[in-house]
């Protein structure tokens, strides 16, 4: 049995942050069509169920200090919808099994909300991503406004986007997450080792995807936490190629960038390995100056440090490859100093990992970048990327795509992987394969 996130100390977090007269306001939309009169799967809103473990559509949910800090707006129990789309917990399952001190049918949040903003200065809320909500929020707002006039109550005054309160809660994992989130990391290895005996010569990118897919549902996660890319060849160089409708090729190298979900917990591996089963010179050569600027990396993750601190030392390393390479030429600080790298490593080195595989918080503030803490967890993914028609850049190395990542967790003790299952040195690679 996988452990569920303490949604109540969850939201005890984010109480503890927010002044008395200032409430949070997210909503959880209904399920979109895919095409046609067929819906995608339905993937309930990470704030949503960060604060309450909701996973049913067309939710609303609103928290403020107070006797009656958690209320929700939810679907109500319909029995013949039900038939059609599934068991609804309905208004008293939200009192009763997801923590709601009071709960109301969707259908009376215009009429709800008003009264709930008496009181409130400021709004935690997020605009511009709804209308139909942005619209629902003003009116009520209007019309606590409206209200206010007689009782003297405030109504607010000022609007905060989420990030300021709740996503910098959501930055810093709790022990129910990490447990997640290392499973996720177990299914997502798994599957990349799966994927990796899965390759030879003929085979297809989608029968690889195929293999992901399977892996990650058999393992009884909920299946991907993002498109997958498997790039044969140079459509590795494209950042995020996810056609993968190609044939793999000998001599070429595959990039597989892929992470299963766990919990609604995403992974988010890469791992580049030869199609044939060994590297040539050239790609060896290539793939250890990317392994040594990821190394690199990740040690500078630790408690402290500032954010940038990561990427600054993947570009070190990186530009020094590339020099190496014959890819740029003159001095290694010269060509940070003139961003001449970015022709070949064009993307930032890290980002936040969790409930959204981009996920929630800030990587700034005011002005300077945010330092890293204990409990954060994050990407560490450098590569090194040449197009084909690149005429500058030595003949063997056009077409070439190569990146690492792993998934590291900012410890007291100093960096985590979290995905250390995959094999990553250019010998444990070819070992592995030596064994299809």
């Amino acid at each position: 049995m996988l452990p569920r996130p303490n949604f109540a100390a969850h939201r005890d977090a984010v109480l503890s942050q927010l002044p008395p007269d200032e409430a949070v306001l997210v909503f959880s939309g209904a399920p979109t069509l895919r095409n046609g009169d067929s819906e995608h799967r339905y993937r309930p809103d990470s704030d949503v169920y960060w604060l309450t473990g909701w996973t049913d559509p067309t939710c609303a949910v609103f928290l403020r200090a107070g006797e009656e800090p958690l209320t929700m707006f939810v679907r109500p129990k319909d029995r013949e919808r039900e038939v059609w789309e599934g068991w609804r917990p309905g208004v008293d399952g939200a009192r009763r099994d997801f923590g709601a001190d009071a709960a109301f049918p969707y259908a009376d949040l215009p009429k709800e909300l008003p009264r709930l903003l008496q009181g409130v200065r400021a709004l935690h809320y997020a605009f511009a991503c709804d209308a139909d909500n942005d619209t629902l929020v003003m009116g009520s707002v209007s019309r606590a406004a409206r209200k206010a006039k007689r009782t003297g109550m405030v109504t607010p005054e000022t609007y905060h986007h989420p990030v300021r309160v709740l996503h910098e809660v959501r930055l810093h994992k709790q022990p129910g997450e990490l447990a997640l989130m290392r499973e996720a990391a177990r299914v997502s290895a798994e599957a990349h080792v799966a994927a990796m005996l899965a390759t030879r010569p003929g085979v297809t990118e989608y029968a690889i995807e195929s293999v992901l897919i399977d892996t990650f549902l058999r393992s009884g996660s909920t299946g991907a936490g993002y498109t997958p890319i498997v790039a044969g060849g140079a459509n590795a160089t494209v950042l995020h190629y996810v056609t993968n409708r190609d044939t793999l090729e000998d001599g070429e190298l595959l990039l597989v960038d892929a992470g299963a979900e766990v919990g609604f917990y995403t992974a988010d591996i890469t791992r580049t390995w030869p199609v044939s089963g060994r590297f040539t010179e050239v790609q060896r050569r290539a793939y250890e100056h990317v392994l040594a600027a990821q190394e690199a990396a990740i040690a500078a993750a630790v408690v402290g440090a500032a954010f940038t601190d990561i990427h600054d030392a993947a570009v070190r390393r990186l530009t020094e490859g590339m020099i190496d390479l014959g890819l740029l030429e003159g001095d290694v600080d010269e060509r940070i100093e003139d961003a001449s790298f970015k022709r070949y490593y064009m993307h930032g080195t890290s980002h936040w990992l969790g409930l959204d595989v981009h996920d929630v918080g800030a990587y700034a503030s005011e002005g300077a970048p945010r330092s890293l803490h204990a409990g954060q967890v994050l990407t560490v993914e450098p590569g090194l990327y040449i197009a084909t028609d690149d005429e500058d850049a030595p003949a063997a190395l056009r077409g070439l795509g190569i990146r690492i990542e792993d998934d590291i967790l900012v410890t007291p003790e100093g960096p985590e992987v979290l995905t250390a299952g995959v094999p990553k040195s250019p010998d444990a690679i070819e070992a592995l394969l030596a064994g299809r």
